[in-house]
């Protein structure tokens, strides 16, 4: 038998500029800072145990335990589906345009959205798994 976990604790996005987005994530999530890792990096408080790292791309080569990572990644956040109509909203008054809305067959919603490094965002509301 596999030993137990207790799902994701962090999830890293690599930036170009660690400041900028980390002013991104906190106007527009709430997220605080809750690590600074100088140059290289910060980590914000994402949920009750839930960490978001972000790293600036190629800035921690040169360490023992190398953080690093290109392209356009993915990342959602949960939300309560009587939030999803101010979601769009307060993505409009801050100037993001929504890429995508899907509905889904399980009756859940998500809205996509960039960041400023093109990485793909989401808020999802229940019903876009069937764990959630």
């Amino acid at each position: 038998m596999h030993p137990k976990t207790e799902g994701i604790l962090e999830s890293s996005l690599y930036v170009d500029d660690v400041g900028r987005s980390a002013e991104f994530y906190g106007k527009l999530f709430g997220f605080p800072v809750i690590g600074d890792f100088g140059g290289r990096g910060c980590a914000l408080q994402a949920g009750d145990r839930q960490v978001l790292l972000l790293f600036k791309k190629r800035g921690s080569l040169t360490i023992e335990t190398p953080h690093d990572g290109a392209g356009e990644l993915h990342i959602a956040f949960a939300i309560p589906g009587a939030e999803l109509a101010n979601w769009e909203a307060w993505l409009s008054e801050n100037g993001i345009a929504v890429e995508e809305k899907k509905a889904w067959d399980s009756g859940g919603h998500s809205l996509y959205f960039r960041d400023p490094d093109r990485h793909l965002i989401e808020v999802a509301t229940p019903g876009v798994w069937s764990i959630y």
